[in-house]
């Protein structure tokens, strides 16, 4: 059996490679970072388990050394350019051939379908969190960090960003039509007819034109018109269905027919509904649907919302960032209308196997992650957590924060002396009869006279009040600006990715995340020192 090959540049720069180096200067110095840490970076040990991917079947070994290709996918974040461009560079850049150490190859060393293979390969086997626990790796052993002088505690920030999807975002017609004919074309392949002839037979016209709502032809502007096209358009569904179901027979139970129904039986669930309910004509449902689906390319990304204003449809990135280090720990990526804590708990599993895994001392957040399990995990061990408050206004009355609240015995006291008991997560009621006679009713509410005040008791309301309490000092207030380092991070990774997925489906832009947030750590690791002390030739 041929062993996978080992990347094994010479440690020795030769006089052209150090003329380069000297060229590079102030811009791109991470090109000569790379070329200097390449083997601390890619040591045998790491390159043993890039050969271990290719051990499993004893099948798809590559004539091209794993580690070179999973530099040339760090250079590819670095640059941010696609697979053929890489493939590219790696002849037309003497920086990529630099650090590479192929200079003056004057040919491609492997093609796009090599790389694309082994980003998938990297994939499959967990091996894009080895690179970013790999980037850690190396700032403990470089001469850039001293490791030893840093706390012996973790000061943890986390923080998250929208990511808008690489698939097309469609109307509920368009992803009816979309599904439908994908339908059409995979029953064709498999039936070995023509599209024509299936959208004949089946009695389905509308599937073959160049769009569904050209097909269906009609004033989109009418809504009379436009409810009768969508019965139309779910009749037409229904007979292009039936026909391929009975001519494909068992073969509609198995891939790829089968997740082809299933994508339109999911769209029709989620988008539309009876009217009257129980029997009647279908109709576009009022309001989103929990979960809906928005893209047929990928089916994973959701609508999301970052603020009340601020609205997108794709994923949320999510990092955790060392504070003393400035290096991302861990990172994650849920469907865009995920709550934050599903991307905390990923970002805990990761999190407790990262070389830089020490007791947990802060833990720095915003609100949405404040009932995630890494937090109440880490405020159960001690951690101290540090958030703004939600804000508890009423105008010019008197807010929650006028309200004494016992935690031990669950009461709370209106400024006024009234004493009630309370749940946390319900809501309190005053008693409207001491409310009415009250002197300060009008400072405290508009209700009307047989009504008294109410507050809610938040689930987390002991908690709240902690954060208000810190954000009441100048200390606290000084002590939560420190998250601005982790909104920093965030900034960098966006301006080298850019606000879009470079990819479809939820895995493949995790792997995409973890790479940059390892091009970012080794940013961090050079701009902390990166002098060279290279070896020369002779």
């Amino acid at each position: 059996m041929t062993p996978v090959p080992r990347w094994n540049p010479s440690s020795i720069a030769t006089r052209r490679e150090q003329m380069l180096l000297a060229r590079l200067g102030n811009h791109r110095k991470l090109f000569a970072f790379l070329y200097k840490h390449r083997l601390e970076l890619f040591d045998d040990a790491f390159q043993d388990e890039l050969a271990a991917m290719y051990r499993d079947t004893g099948e798809g070994r590559l004539p091209v050394p794993p580690a070179l290709l999973a530099m040339v996918l760090l250079l590819q974040a670095y640059h941010g350019v696609s697979d053929r461009e890489a493939v590219e560079l790696t002849v037309v850049d003497l920086r990529w051939q630099l650090v590479l150490g192929i200079l003056g190859a004057e040919t491609q060393a492997f093609g796009q379908s090599t790389l694309q293979a082994f980003r998938d390969r990297m994939s499959a086997h967990g091996m894009d969190l080895r690179l970013l626990e790999r980037s850690i790796e190396l700032a403990k052993k470089t001469q850039e960090f001293d490791w030893k002088k840093l706390p012996k505690t973790l000061r943890l920030a986390i923080d998250s960003r929208p990511l808008e999807g690489a698939g097309r975002v469609e109307d509920t017609i368009n992803l009816l039509g979309h599904a439908a004919f994908k339908l059409l074309r995979g029953a064709a392949v498999l039936l070995e007819l023509k599209a024509e002839e299936i959208a004949a037979c089946a009695g389905a016209p509308a599937f073959l034109a160049p769009s569904i709502k050209t097909g269906l032809d009609i004033d989109w502007f009418d809504p009379e018109q436009k409810a009768d096209a969508i019965v139309e358009l779910t009749r037409q569904i229904d007979a292009l269905e039936a026909w391929i179901r009975r001519q494909a027979g068992d073969a509609a139970d198995e891939a790829p027919l089968k997740e082809l129904f299933e994508c339109i039986a999911q769209l029709r669930a989620q988008d539309l509904q009876p009217d009257p309910p129980g029997g009647g004509k279908p109709h576009i449902r009022k309001g989103v649907a929990k979960d809906r689906r928005v893209s047929i390319e990928d089916p994973q990304m959701r609508h999301g919302r970052k603020s009340k204003s601020k609205r997108f449809k794709g994923y949320k990135q999510h990092i955790a960032n060392d504070l003393d280090t400035e290096l991302i720990l861990a990172a994650s990526v849920t469907p865009a209308n995920r709550p934050e804590g599903e991307g905390a708990a990923a970002l805990a599993e990761d999190l407790s196997r990262s070389p830089r895994n020490e007791k947990i001392a802060e833990v720095y957040i915003d609100r949405a992650y404040v009932g995630s399990e890494l937090v109440r995990g880490a405020a159960a061990a001690g951690a101290q957590i540090l958030c703004k408050p939600r804000t508890a206004a009423n105008g010019e009355r008197f807010s929650k924060d006028d309200f004494k609240k016992n935690f031990k015995l669950r009461t709370i006291t209106c400024p006024a002396g009234q004493t009630q008991r309370f749940v946390p997560g319900q809501t309190v009621e005053f008693e409207p009869g001491i409310c009415g006679a009250c002197s300060l009713r009008s400072r405290c509410t508009n209700a009307s006279n047989d009504a008294g005040r109410t507050v809610h008791i938040a689930a987390d309301e002991q908690q709240q009040q902690r954060f208000r309490k810190l954000v009441s000092t100048t200390k606290g207030r000084e002590a939560l600006r420190q998250r601005v380092h982790v909104e920093h991070r965030l900034a960098h990774l966006s301006r080298k990715q850019g606000p879009r997925a470079r990819y479809r489906g939820l895995r493949k832009n995790l792997f995409d995340l973890r790479r940059h947030c390892a091009v970012l750590n080794l940013e961090t690791i050079q701009r902390w020192g990166g002098g060279l002390s290279m070896r020369k030739a002779a």
